[in-house]
Formats: structure tokens, sequence, C-alpha cells
């Protein structure tokens, strides 16, 4: 009875949203529940040979709250705070709570973190993958109507130059035609990439791994050794079902983004990270997974305003001086027929995008 009331309370804390730590008065780690290893990005036996010290940088005064609270002896709760973690460098906001205990005869501190900005992301993704939808609606049946006419022009423009050569007219007239002819091509290959993504997807069991090297050889290739590629890979991730095709031109087209961005900007030593880890206890739209999958592709370019993140994965939006607008867009909406999403971080010389995956699907 005794270890099934300890495997109850076991699932109960790995299920919660929150962070909870158990440690002692020296706030040496003793627990950490799933949301822990989550949060911090490492496993709870890794996490329970550190201190709360070791973890976050003393920038809201912990060691003075704490000190004050192991000698009160009662809780204390600190909303919206701003923490920096030591591991993995990212910063969060979190409502924290920390509860003076006793184990038997032992007192012990039990800490809590809520991140708010997992919220925050939820709501934001609502928002975006709403207006994402409208738009690419939209684009699609403009798309439709564009693709109907194009066949015909591209046919005139055909009759048009052998009347040309018929009779014997100047080779200039013949430019003219050739001129239609080939943006006629041009807007065709941009609408058949508008269209493209509504395939039939080709589900397989497959290693992330397969995807991601096969993207970074082949830039490798492109690059002739002008950029750094660094692959920082976690070998322990499961394989997940997917369309092998798809997820390569998602990891494809956002890693030439990423090429594109640093050659624009001409950066001195530019370099790219395709970076992967498994995430704990995610939530992608209104679905929780346990496990999903992260693939990060990182570059040290100039950085992407906060206006242009917001609206980046929208058709036929671009920074970029003759870009389409269509490359992030279709990475996207390949990484949401996987029931994935991507998400985009930047500050200069560091911009990351990460596609989330779910594992065990």
């Amino acid at each position: 009875m005794l270890a099934k009331t300890d495997n109850l309370h076991e699932a109960l804390l790995d299920n919660l949203y929150g962070a909870v730590f158990l440690s002692d008065l020296d706030l040496t780690i003793l627990y950490a529940n799933s949301a822990a290893e989550s949060l911090f990005q490492m496993t709870r036996s890794k996490l329970c040979t550190l201190t709360i010290f070791d973890l976050l940088e003393d920038q809201i005064g912990f060691k003075k709250t704490l000190g004050e609270l192991v000698d009160s002896g009662t809780p204390h709760t600190r909303r919206h705070e701003k923490i920096n973690s030591k591991i993995t460098g990212k910063s969060s906001k979190i409502d924290c709570s920390f509860t003076p205990i006793d184990v038997g005869e032992t007192k012990r501190l039990l800490i809590e973190m809520h991140p708010i900005d997992h919220f925050v992301r939820i709501n934001r993704e609502h928002a975006l993958l709403s207006a994402h939808d409208t738009s690419k609606s939209l684009v699609r049946g403009l798309a439709h109507e564009i693709k109907n006419p194009l066949g015909g022009i591209r046919g005139a423009a055909q009759l048009l130059d052998q009347e040309i050569v018929q009779h014997g007219m100047d080779e200039e007239s013949r430019e003219l035609t050739k001129i239609i002819t080939t943006e006629t091509d041009r807007l065709k290959d941009l609408v058949d990439r508008l269209l493209e993504p509504h395939h039939t997807l080709k589900f397989e069991k497959l290693n992330i791994h397969e995807v991601t090297e096969h993207v970074t050889s082949l830039l490798e290739a492109e690059t002739h050794g002008n950029f750094q590629f660094t692959r920082d890979y976690d070998p322990s991730i499961p394989e997940l079902n997917g369309d092998k095709s798809q997820l390569i031109q998602a990891v494809l087209n956002v890693s030439r983004n990423a090429l594109q961005a640093l050659h624009e900007a001409d950066i001195q030593q530019p370099k790219i990270t395709v970076r992967t880890r498994v995430q704990r206890n995610y939530t992608i739209s209104d679905n929780r997974y346990r496990f999903v999958c992260r693939v990060d592709v990182i570059d040290n370019g100039p950085g992407i305003t906060p206006d242009m993140t917001e609206q980046i994965f929208f058709p036929l939006v671009s920074e970029r001086s003759g870009g389409t607008g269509l490359g992030l867009t279709i990475a996207q909406t390949a990484v949401t027929r996987h029931k994935g999403t991507i998400e985009c971080s930047s500050e200069p010389g560091d911009t990351i995008f990460s596609i989330y995956l779910p594992l065990g699907e």
C-alpha cells in the first residue's frame, strides 16, 4: 500500500505544470519533478547534485529572501520575477513560492516555480495560428485564381513567338516573348510552392538526425566551407513518425533562411548550429505532450526585429530584398501537419528557430 501511495505521489508531481523542488536548508536539491527537468533542461539525477544557486543567477535577491525565510519559518511568494538560468542561458518569467515544511523531524524547503511565459506563449501561438490559417486560405484562393490563366498566357506567348519566326521579324520582338514565357514560368513556380504543402503525407518511423544530417551536409556542400556548421545532437532522441521529405523541406527552409541572413549581413565568421534535444511536458496548441523533439537552428547573424518575429511565418512576408516570403511559411505548414510548431527568438548575434515535433505519436 505504501509503495502504491508513493507511486501515486510521484505520478501527481510529474504531471504538474509547475516545477517543484525539495531542498534542505542549504538549498541542496533533494527532489525535482518532470517540469523542473523541462524548465532547466536537465535530468533530475543531475539536478539533485546541485543547489538552487547553481541553477539561477542571483538577480532577484534569492539568497537574502531564502535566508530570511529559513530564519522566520514562514512561506514566501514572489510574482512576475525574471530569472536567468545558468544552465540554458535563457530568461524566464515565473511566479515562485518557498514553503518551509517538516519531513519527519527534518526541516526542508518546498520550492515551486510556475513559468508565466508558458501561458503567454500558448495564447500568442493561438492568435498566430488563427491569423496564419486565415492568410493561408486567402493566399491559396488567390493562387488558384492566378494559376488558371497562366497556361493561356504562356501558350499565347509561344504562338506569338512562332508567328515572329515565320514572318522573319526582328530578334528584339522574340526577346519580349521570351520574357513573357520566363516570367510566366516563374509565377507558376511561385504558385506551385504555395499549393505544394497540401499533398498527402507519407508517415514512417524515422530518426530526426537523418533529417538534420541530410540538410546540414547539403548546405555544407553548397557553401564550399565559407560557413561554419556545428552539430550538437542528442543521440538518445527516439524515432518519431513523420514524412521524411516534408521534414527535410522544413528544416532546409529554416536553415536556408539563416544562411541567407548571414550572407546578406556579411558576417565575418558566419556560423550555424543545428541542435537537437528532448523537451519534456511541452504544450503545442491545446495538446500537452510528455516528450517532444526540439530541433534548433541557431545563427550568429544580425537578428530579427520584434515586429517581424511576430509576422515572419505569414505568407509573402520577408525582410530580405528579393525574398518571396514563402520558405518559412512552407516550413511552418509542414511542421504543423506533424502536430508540431516552429518558434523564433532573436537578438543580435543569436537567432534561434526551434522546431517542435511530438514524440510517441
